[in-house]
């Protein structure tokens, strides 16, 4: 394994937190799951949150008569630096 931290646990509202060293590189802000062994072990595993597609071919033409289609672009030309009404 590799090098040995040490960090401290700390209440934290109704949770008890542990302050991770900035040294061992995790990112702030990652969601983590957490498992606890019968030995007493705690295991920090990183959730991916990445986030997924959805893919809309299940659905494509189910509508009977209301199809997906191509709207018209209307390009406006906007002054800028004149606040809307």
């Amino acid at each position: 394994m590799g090098k040995e931290h040490i960090g401290k646990s700390f209440k934290s509202g109704n949770s008890v937190a542990i302050r991770i060293p900035a040294s061992i590189g995790v990112e702030a802000g990652r969601e983590w799951e957490v498992e606890r062994n019968p030995d007493g072990r705690i295991i920090l595993k990183e959730v991916d949150t990445s986030p997924t597609k959805i893919s809309l071919d299940g659905i494509y033409g189910s509508m009977r008569g209301r199809g997906l289609k191509r709207l018209p672009f209307e390009h406006v030309e906007r002054d800028w630096s004149r606040p809307t009404e």
